[in-house]
């Protein structure tokens, strides 16, 4: 064992060049002069312990990468499927969309026509013409949207847009509050 032995060593109490005082410190100092066989070994199971933990950190290092990667592919391939899907259903509801459309104006078509003579009687027959005109015109823009497609379509609207964006931005504006007053 170590043995210990007090120093007496004498300091100033103060740091100035004019301190006059002195106190009496005492330490005790520690002298090794043999290390145990049971330390060394103890600090060598220690060492190789701590360098089997690192090895084993890696180890799970590596494996959450491999992991990590796998489940990076897997995300990726089934993104790329559902992508596909929604494509294939957003083209199906824009087709059905389309058709109902075209229905629906036909059907405010056939309402026009069918209302006209009533116009004629109560307003005049210069009336009953402006509505039989824009009964005719409504069947045309049908008989157009149900021949067209989709690429048509959107071809159609960007040039309209490029032509005159005010009038896109009024129609959006005007589309967002009906939408607006019908879901509120």
């Amino acid at each position: 064992m170590a043995a210990k032995k007090p120093v007496a060593n004498t300091s100033t109490v103060a740091a100035t060049p004019n301190a006059t005082e002195t106190v009496e410190a005492t330490t005790t100092t520690t002298n090794t002069t043999t290390t145990s066989p049971n330390t060394a070994e103890a600090k060598s199971r220690f060492n190789a312990a701590l360098d089997e933990a690192k090895a084993g950190a890696a180890a799970l290092g590596d494996e959450a990468k491999l992991r990590a990667s796998g489940y990076r592919e897997d995300a990726k391939a089934r993104g790329g499927e559902w992508s596909t899907d929604a494509k294939s259903k957003a083209g199906e509801l824009a087709v059905e969309g389309k058709h109902k459309a075209s229905e629906a104006l036909t059907g405010l078509s056939r309402v026009i026509d069918e209302n006209a003579p009533a116009l004629d009687e109560k307003l005049g027959p210069k009336y009953g013409d402006y509505a039989r005109s824009a009964s005719q015109s409504l069947q045309e823009n049908a008989r157009k949207l149900d021949e067209k497609s989709l690429d048509e379509l959107a071809d159609e609207s960007r040039e309209a847009i490029r032509k005159s964006p005010a009038t896109a931005v009024g129609l959006a504006a005007l589309v967002g509050f009906f939408f607006a007053r019908l879901f509120r």
